[in-house]
C-alpha cells in the first residue's frame, strides 16, 4: 500500500478546518457527483473521430481543453467535477458548476500529458488529477508550474516534473517553453507565493508555448493583462488559448474579454483565439454569459479569428 504524505494529509485537515469557518455556507455542501445540477453542454467532442494529422482542440470546461497535437493527447488544467475547491476524505467543499463538462471523466480519452498552469483549486483540482491517475495508473506525464509539485505528487503519474520561467523542455516530440503571467500561486492564504516576493521558494503560474510540426499553441493558464507576452519569442503563435473570465472584481489577477484580445492579437500575433475560464464557475460578479458575449461583440476589431464561443465546440487546425 502506497504511503500517505503526512505533511499534505495534515494540510488538507487544516484547510478543511478553515475552509469551513471561511467558505461561505452555499459552498459547504459536498460531492463526489460530476454535473447533477450543471446545465449540461450542448455541444460534444468526439475525439474518438479525431485524426493525429492535425490540430485538434474541444473545450471542456473552464481551463479545461483536450488537446491532439499531431498524436499527441493533451489535456490542461483538468477540473471535471461538480464542485472545485477543498478536497477532504473524499468530499470537496467549494462552488459548484454552472455549466458541465463536455465529456465526463470516464469519457476523457488517456491523455498522453496533463498540463497544469498553477496550483489554483480550478486549475489544479486533486480530485479530478486522482481520478484520473488512478484510472490510468503510471501512464500519464505531468508537467506544472516552479514549486507546485508537492501538491499532487503523491498520486500515480508516468512522470511529473516542474518548469519554471523561462525554462525549455523537447519532450513527447513537443518543444516547450514557459512564460511569466501576471497572477498569483498561492493555493492556501499562509503559503508562499512569487507575487507576493518569494521568487526562490514561492508558488509560481505559467504560460506555455508548445511547439510541433512548426506549429505554435499558447496556452496561457491565467494572468490579467500584461505586457508579459511581448516576451514570447520564436514568431507569431498559431492559436492562443487565453482566459477571459472573473475579472470583476479581481482586475489585478483576471483579464477581460478586450484586454485578452489585445494580447493575442497585438502582443503575440496570434492567427486564432480560444477562450477559457468562463461559463462555468461564478468566480467573479460580472453575468456568468458576459464575457463570451463580450469577446463575440469584440474580436472583430482585431486581426484574429475565433475558434469557439461555446462549452464542448471543437476547434480544427489542418494546414
Amino acid at each position: 500500500m502506497k504511503k500517505i504524505n503526512r505533511k499534505n494529509f495534515l494540510k488538507r485537515i487544516i484547510a478543511a478546518a478553515l475552509g469551513s469557518m471561511l467558505l461561505p455556507p452555499m459552498f459547504l455542501r459536498s460531492s463526489n457527483k460530476t454535473t447533477s445540477v450543471a446545465t449540461p453542454a450542448v455541444f460534444k467532442p468526439t475525439p474518438e473521430l479525431w485524426r493525429d494529422g492535425e490540430i485538434t482542440l474541444a473545450w471542456i470546461g473552464h481551463s479545461t481543453v483536450l488537446i491532439n497535437f499531431y498524436g499527441v493527447k493533451i489535456l490542461t488544467d483538468p477540473v471535471l467535477y461538480e464542485k472545485i475547491g477543498l478536497y477532504f476524505l473524499g468530499m470537496t467543499f467549494g462552488p459548484q458548476r454552472y455549466s458541465a463538462p463536455a465529456l465526463e471523466i470516464d469519457e476523457i480519452p488517456k491523455p498522453d500529458l496533463i498540463l497544469l498552469s498553477h496550483a489554483h483549486m480550478d486549475h489544479m483540482d486533486y480530485h479530478t488529477l486522482m481520478s484520473l491517475t488512478n484510472k490510468f495508473p503510471n501512464e500519464i506525464d505531468c508537467i506544472t508550474s516552479y514549486n507546485t509539485l508537492d501538491v499532487i505528487a503523491e498520486l500515480k503519474w508516468k512522470s511529473l516534473q516542474e518548469m519554471d520561467w523561462g525554462n525549455e523542455l523537447e519532450f513527447l516530440g513537443i518543444k516547450f517553453k514557459t512564460y511569466e503571467v501576471q497572477h498569483f500561486g498561492w493555493r492556501y492564504p499562509w503559503e508562499k507565493d512569487r507575487s507576493k516576493g518569494y521568487m526562490e521558494d514561492g508558488r509560481s503560474y505559467n504560460a506555455f508555448v508548445l511547439e510541433k510540426n512548426g506549429k505554435r499553441i499558447l496556452f496561457g493558464g491565467d494572468t490579467a493583462f500584461t505586457g508579459l507576452f511581448q516576451k514570447v519569442d520564436g514568431g507569431s503563435i498559431d492559436i492562443v488559448i487565453m482566459p477571459i473570465g472573473a475579472y470583476v472584481p479581481w482586475r489585478k489577477n483576471h483579464c477581460n474579454p478586450e484586454e485578452a484580445l489585445i494580447m493575442a492579437s497585438e502582443h503575440l500575433k496570434a492567427k486564432y483565439f480560444v477562450p477559457i475560464h468562463c461559463g462555468t464557475f461564478k468566480q467573479g460578479t460580472e453575468p456568468i454569459d458576459e464575457p463570451l458575449t463580450w469577446m463575440n461583440n469584440s474580436y472583430k476589431n482585431y486581426n484574429i479569428e475565433l475558434g469557439w464561443d461555446k462549452i464542448g465546440q471543437t476547434f480544427v487546425l489542418n494546414s
